[in-house]
This record gives structure tokens, sequence and C-alpha cells, in this order.
């Protein structure tokens, strides 16, 4: 699925609902009001909707582009530009996964296994999710499906143990990526935010700079809630990325540009679909212009 497919129900509401506001050839504060209404909808958040209603009338004057390409400009400039992946010198490279219940963390895993497959690496998966009697099965499965090694050990095991072991293993068996799922946790639970902790521990144990990205993958249909759960999350982990996930399923799509603005961490990846391709390298330019409805969009991908 494309990018602007995606985000389909956002677009609707934040493209398609701006449309019948701002294409008039006169902005009066009514009509900002409702504008305002439109951006909350969407999820974008009261300090973007704020400095939108305020600037974006005058720009959309001076622009000859229309009200749309001013909007995307001034939205790239409030939302920090994400940084790009750090070139890899370590060998395996590390990546733990966290985030709370029902984010979509395994299937993120098993998605970003099938991008770095299809491009040539060789990837090692391994269950730290030691709690969830499933979650070894479902991580099992993906690799079978993908054709990958995975490392899992029997429910209540020590979840640092299994980190250690597939550290160690992707050392000395060459491969070049280990992907460490972890128990998804509320951050308001401060033993197993700990414990989550030590795992990031023992992993600058078993090789030293591991883990080398932390991703956090936040449910993007829960909006600006996830800001709450990714400010406690920071407070224990040095996170490096956020993925933001089942953006298909919610109108809440500026809820990522939010949280672009407020945490100023780079969003790594976006999931708009079902599918293993369907996790999309985020790109703050191509994001803007498919929330915009923008046909020249580029891809994301």
């Amino acid at each position: 699925m494309g990018l602007a497919e995606g985000l389909r129900k956002t677009r609707r509401l934040l493209g398609d609902g701006l449309a019948g506001i701002m294409g008039r050839e006169t902005v009066d504060d009514e009509d900002l009001e409702r504008a305002e209404e439109v951006l909350l909808g969407s999820d974008l958040g009261w300090e973007l909707a704020d400095m939108i209603v305020e600037e974006l009338p005058s720009r959309a004057r001076g622009d000859s582009r229309g009200w749309r390409p001013a909007l995307a400009d001034l939205l790239m400039e409030r939302v920090p530009v994400r940084r790009g992946e750090e070139e890899r010198k370590a060998t395996p490279h590390v990546d733990l996964v966290v985030g709370v219940n029902g984010s979509g963390k395994t299937t993120t895993i098993a998605r970003l296994a099938g991008r770095f497959t299809d491009a040539g690496e060789e990837v090692l998966l391994a269950c730290a999710d030691t709690f969830r009697p499933a979650a070894a099965e479902q991580l099992s499965e993906w690799a079978r499906r993908l054709e990958l090694d995975c490392i899992t050990q029997l429910e209540g095991s020590d979840p640092g143990a299994v980190a250690f072991d597939a550290i160690k293993r992707g050392k000395s068996r060459g491969y070049d990526r280990v992907l460490i799922d972890t128990a998804g946790r509320l951050p308001n639970r401060t033993g197993l935010m700990k414990e989550l902790t030590k795992v990031h521990r023992v992993c600058g144990k078993a090789m030293e700079g591991a883990p080398h990205r932390v991703l956090l993958v936040l449910d993007g249909t829960v909006g600006q809630n996830a800001l709450a759960q990714a400010s406690q999350f920071l407070e224990a982990l040095p996170v490096t990325g956020l993925v933001v996930t089942k953006l298909d399923g919610t109108a809440r799509g500026g809820a990522v540009l939010a949280m672009a603005s407020r945490l100023e961490i780079p969003i790594e990846y976006v999931g708009v679909g079902e599918t293993v391709d369907d996790l999309l390298a985020f790109d703050q330019e191509a994001y803007v212009r498919a929330l915009l409805g923008l046909e020249d969009s580029p891809s994301a991908c």
C-alpha cells in the first residue's frame, strides 16, 4: 500500500476538510475556528493547530500555488527534519524494539526483518518477551515465513539472558542484524520499565555499543495519547527513533507530526497497511504532501 492510500482517512479529514474553508477567496474568523476544529480532529495538537490558523491565511494569500503547498511548507518548517540512519559500523547491528501492549511491536520487527533481508542482510530474530505465552510462537511464525533464524526461551525465562545470547550468536555466526523483541508494557509500571532498562544494559555487556538503535513502537490510532507513552519510555531508555503503526486505520495521522515536533526524536518508520511491505521509511516531505492530498507526492520508501 502506498503512503497516500495508507493515509486516506486522515487526508479525507484534513486535506478535504480544509479545502472547503481555505479554498475561499476570503477567510473570516468563523472559518478559522472551523479550520482549527479540522486540524485538531486529525490530532495535530493545539500547538501546531494554533500556529497554522495564525500563519496560514497570510501565507496562502501570498502563494500563487494555493493554500495546500503553503501549508505543506509551513508544516515542513515546524517539524524537525528526521536525521538519516547512521552508517552501520558494528556487525551485527543490534536493534532493541520496545513499546506498549498492542502497539504492533512484533509485526514491526517482522517488517523490518523483511526490509533488511531484501537488502541482502542476514538477520537474526530474538524474542525477549518471555511473559506472554504466544509471543515466542508469533515471532517464530514470522521467522518461518521469512526463512530466518529465531532465538526463543521458555516462558518466564530472563529476558536479558535472551538478548545476551542473541547478540553473542549474532557475533559468532556473522549475522548482519539482530532484532530483539521485548514484552509490551505500560510505561507507568515502574518494575517492568526497570526490567527493560536491564535488558538494554545487558545488550551492552554482550557487545560494546549495543543496542545501536532503540526503536519505540507507537500505535497511531491513539493519536496524541501516544505522546504521554513516549515521554515515559524516554525517561527509562535512550530511545533513538519512533515507529508509528496502524495509520491506515485512523484519521489521526496528524499526530505523527505532533510527535516529531514535541519529542524531537526522528520518526524512523510508519506503518500504513497489513503486509510486510507496508512499513515505510519516514520521509517528512512525502508524509506532509500525502496528508494534504498533493497529487505529486513523492514516494516515502
